[in-house]
């Protein structure tokens, strides 16, 4: 995510024009199960006093204590089973159904970012130069929504929840880290799901099977022996620029996720020679696959006169966002049986600017993230996120919540 003003009119621009089926209505559609939607009724007012909360206190990546605290204390609340300082200050529940069943992961990401613009709510951040302006304080909240409500229905739930609280998503590192530190357990879940604010209307959905965010690779190549290395270092910038199908200046112009876009750095000496490195942004594995193909066979030709030119290739840096088709169909489904026919919409392009490492987990287990629409165009706010006038309708907790219960839902009882 970019502070650039540039990026929030291309964000609205791609998540209000470059898809099918959206209309600006809030969808009204058939209620989940009564216990569940009694359960959200009860629960509202006190949902949007925790965000407030949240938002209120926002927290950095990696210093995530005090947000991870409120969630494990209103999670053990409910009578969860819960883990804590999973991959930094991640926090992990898993509430377990009353029937025989699958598990499935639902994860939600806490941290906030530096933003010294003013907070223009009524309920404006507490500390300066922190804000939570890409809406995690909403994905907080949505996620201890859903465990409050499906935590009422346990005894009649086939299967179970893993409820994932994520640090460092804004470093795109927090994801790899509750990995590493084991945030399945014994049970690997069959499929994870998260969403993400987005400048749509309040009410909206929109996901896409495939890429839905881009991934970012980093590359290396050395080049030793004699000779004039610095020429040789000139040749493999051309080359790896010209592989890209997009240039970074584009990076916040909507497009197919068939782009490449390479940025080199500069070059760097080694002890016996010099070093160019690049970040590569692309949205799907066949791109990289053939990417990585021709930047091998092109980098190649330049050993000459003694010269080795050597490649290291680092895929997925930053994970991205690759949704399950088949996940897809039947989230979709799910969501509009709750909010109405048309609520989700389908994206045809995205952002090169924007990324994020939900993928490191969906690289594990299938999965699917949505963007939920925050923005209130009657009331003026505009939900972009990293904007400064970013602004979150808070109807779109418990929208957010009976739509991502119906997906999670859906898949338990695989329909």
């Amino acid at each position: 995510m970019v502070p650039s003003r540039a990026a929030f009119l291309a964000g609205v621009l791609l998540l209000n024009l470059s898809v099918t089926g959206l209309h600006g209505q809030r969808p009204v559609g058939p209620p989940l199960d009564p216990g569940i939607e009694a359960a959200f009724a009860r629960a509202e007012s006190g949902l949007i006093a925790l965000r407030r909360d949240i938002h209120q206190h926002p927290e950095l990546s990696g210093a995530e204590s005090r947000t991870a605290a409120l969630v494990a204390g209103r999670l053990r609340a409910l009578g969860l089973e819960v883990r804590t300082g999973v991959g930094g200050h991640g926090v992990v529940a898993f509430l377990r159904g009353g029937r025989p069943g699958p598990v499935v992961a639902y994860r939600a990401d806490m941290d906030a970012v530096r933003d010294g613009s003013p907070d223009p709510v009524s309920f404006p951040s507490l500390v300066p130069g922190v804000r939570h302006s890409c809406g995690h304080d909403i994905h907080t909240t949505i996620g201890l929504a859903i465990a409050t409500a499906l935590a009422d229905v346990r005894r009649n739930l086939r299967g179970s929840v893993l409820f994932i609280f994520q640090p460092a998503e804004e470093r795109a590192t927090g994801a790899r880290a509750m990995l590493d530190d084991g945030v399945f357990g014994a049970t690997p879940p069959v499929a994870i799901y998260a969403l993400h604010t987005s400048p749509m209307q309040v009410g909206r959905f929109a996901t896409a099977p495939g890429g839905l965010m881009p991934g970012r690779d980093r590359l290396v190549v050395t080049i030793t022996g004699p000779g004039n290395l610095r020429a040789v270092a000139d040749s493999v910038r051309r080359l790896l620029e010209g592989a890209g199908t997009i240039t970074p200046d584009q990076r916040f112009t909507s497009t197919a996720p068939t782009f490449v876009m390479i940025e080199t750095f500069p070059i760097r000496p080694t002890a016996d020679g010099i070093q160019l490195g690049a970040e590569v942004t692309l949205a799907s594995a066949p791109v990289r696959a053939g990417l990585r193909a021709r930047l091998e066979r092109e980098l190649a030709a330049l050993h000459v006169g003694g010269v080795e030119v050597r490649m290291a290739y680092q895929e997925k840096s930053t994970a991205g966002v690759t949704n399950d088709s088949a996940l897809v169909t039947q989230g979709n489904t799910a969501i509009g049986r709750v909010l109405g026919d048309g609520a989700v919409s389908t994206l045809t392009t995205v952002l090169p600017g924007f990324s994020e490492d939900f993928g490191s987990f969906q690289d594990q287990v299938p999965g699917v993230m949505y963007f939920l629409g925050v923005s209130n165009a009657a009331e003026g706010r505009v939900g972009m996120p990293h904007s400064p006038d970013y602004v979150a309708d808070e109807a779109a907790i418990l929208i957010g919540a009976r739509a991502m219960t119906s997906v999670l839902l859906a898949r338990l009882q695989d329909r």
